[in-house]
């Protein structure tokens, strides 16, 4: 459970977070850029395509499975959604021409590919990586974002889900209406990655970080491992993980454990070596910004690493070797 000061903490980067003016100005500045991005580093691969395919390369190599994702979201015109969705494909080809496992996951927001622009360009879309992924034995996963969007994004999932086997989404706990999203989705074929939820949300709508999001989450672990349905487990919080083993969740063949590359890459090794399926979650791309603002948001003890990664950026450089 977050301290008062952790909460407040995670509030303002947050909103620093989805503050786009600031964020601009911070691009313009090559020297806070610089210094920023030496932060980022702990948490994502790299700015291009080939910095995510390397890392996976090399982390799959080691007997984790992966999911990558081109950083973005909010995209505001077609011919923007297009370009994304042009990386994606190109990422897929690399995936391929890399030799990567099969199962190897593509991650997404829905707005970074139409959901901005309109829910039949997302739809659209989706279907489109849909089927260039099936093609070549990839994964695709939803990832969530905020509430204001669910309805769309449950609405062009539900969809795709019906059609592709292989597409997956991402659900927030921590949002009071999850309790029967959840038990839609579980009649879809595709994988449900659980996560506790970073966005901001209003009171009425999401419940703070607490021992009853953890009995939630715990709840819905529980539901999904005994229905056999697809599950990733995406959590860094040990105590969590170690009541879910201590309940024998862990060990069922469909479920899998997922963690943020540079987060406790110790528990994800520690859950490898007991015998547990585990994925490591890859980003890469320039619109990290907003992304290095999550993760400090959901841990803000991170701020002192990112303080010292700024000022030592050597720090960040050898951190894959970590999963080894």
């Amino acid at each position: 459970m977050q301290s008062p000061e952790e909460l407040d903490a995670s509030f303002a980067l947050k909103s620093i977070a989805r503050n786009i003016p600031l964020k601009s100005s911070l691009q313009q500045m090559p020297t806070v850029y610089s210094i920023l991005w030496s932060a980022a580093r702990r948490f994502v691969t790299g700015e291009t395509r080939q910095d995510g395919v390397d890392t996976a390369k090399f982390v799959a190599a080691q007997g984790y499975g992966v999911s990558l994702e081109y950083i973005g979201e909010n995209t505001a015109t077609k011919q923007a959604c297009q370009a994304a969705v042009d990386e994606f494909v190109a990422l897929s080809e690399a995936i391929e021409t890399a030799s990567l496992p099969k199962g190897t996951t593509i991650s997404l927001d829905l707005s970074h590919i139409g959901l901005s622009v309109s829910q039949e360009l997302a739809l659209d879309h989706l279907h489109y990586l849909a089927e260039k992924t099936r093609a070549r034995d990839l994964s695709l996963m939803v990832s969530m974002e905020e509430s204001d969007k669910l309805p769309a994004i449950l609405a062009v999932y539900t969809q795709i889900a019906a059609r592709h086997p292989h597409v997956g989404i991402t659900l927030r706990v921590h949002l009071y209406q999850m309790q029967q999203d959840l038990e839609a989705l579980m009649h879809l074929p595709g994988k449900i990655r659980l996560v506790k939820g970073v966005y901001q949300e209003p009171d009425e709508r999401a419940m703070n970080r607490s021992e009853e999001l953890d009995e939630r989450f715990l709840s819905f672990v529980q539901l999904l491992v005994e229905a056999r349905h697809p599950l990733s487990i995406a959590t860094h919080d040990q105590h969590l993980l170690q009541e879910i083993e201590r309940r024998q969740l862990l060990a069922a063949p469909h479920v899998e454990v997922e963690m943020l590359y540079g987060i406790r890459p110790d528990l994800l090794r520690q859950m490898q070596q007991a015998g547990y399926q585990t994925r490591l979650y890859l980003t890469y791309g320039t619109e990290w910004y907003l992304y290095l603002c999550h993760r400090l948001a959901e841990y803000p003890p991170n701020i002192y690493q990112a303080l010292a990664d700024c000022v030592q950026p050597s720090r960040t450089e050898q951190l894959v070797s970590n999963y080894i």
